[in-house]
């Protein structure tokens, strides 16, 4: 089974070459599908005997969890050394670079095609686990290459800037920018503040935005991460 999944990413690793960092990333997803490969088939043969005292749960609902959640987790690891484990994964990091959306979503279009393909053959109980698993398996990548998503981004439609400005860098502690903007709607002219704050102030920033002006717009945005001072710093990042 191993060798035959090192054979079928012959292919994908060729789509690898041209769109995803040339000799890096194929040198380096090769090596990584060689391995997955290589212990796939080490475990097929060992893990039954191991753990013959240890009779695996019969529970498939845990199973597919801590399957999701395990192999999110090596996946993510793999990931952010700038790699893959080749087959879907390097198909789903090209979508991921060409538009974006994060590798939870990629998945469930890219697996679950080929798990409702399974569904005709092996019946669809099997294939509602298996999408489970491909969603947590999913956010645990998400998890690991990005973080918890710890971080929020105010964004203040006001005409009082500098007042606005001076409180949340007084009250947060955090830094605030602004700028004039124009309203579509109204034509009339405003200011923009922008505020990147951790979640638990967000309560806090909600009431100063309403004590400085009540008039006000806010929008709350989720921040993947915040690098810089105040948060992770750059040289830390990963």
């Amino acid at each position: 089974m191993g060798v035959l999944f090192f054979l079928l990413n012959i292919p994908l690793l060729a789509l690898g070459f041209k769109h995803l960092g040339r000799w890096p990333f194929v040198a380096r997803t090769a090596v990584a599908a060689a391995l997955f490969s290589v212990f796939t088939d080490l475990f097929i043969l060992w893990i039954p005997r191991v753990l013959e005292p240890f009779p695996p749960a019969e529970d498939i609902l845990l199973s597919a969890i801590y399957g999701g959640i395990l192999g999110g987790i090596g996946g993510g690891l793999v990931y952010r050394a700038g790699s893959t484990m080749g087959g879907t994964g390097i198909i789903g990091r090209w979508i991921q670079f060409r538009t974006g959306q994060p590798l939870s979503q990629i998945y469930i279009y890219t697996d679950g095609g080929i798990l409702v393909a399974m569904g005709l053959v092996f019946g669809w109980a099997v294939t509602l686990y298996g999408l489970l698993m491909l969603f947590i398996n999913g956010m645990a990548s998400d998890y690991i290459l990005e973080g918890p998503s710890s971080t929020r981004v105010a964004t203040i439609v006001t005409n009082h800037p500098e007042k606005m400005a001076a409180a949340l860098i007084a009250t947060l502690d955090r830094g605030a920018s602004y700028w004039e903007v124009t309203g579509g709607y109204s034509g009339r002219r405003h200011y923009l503040v922008t505020c990147t704050i951790s979640r638990s102030q967000v309560t806090e920033a909600k009431h100063l935005v309403a004590k400085v002006d009540p008039e006000a717009f806010v929008t709350i945005a989720v921040g993947h991460q915040a690098l810089g001072k105040g948060f992770t710093p750059l040289k830390k990042a990963k």
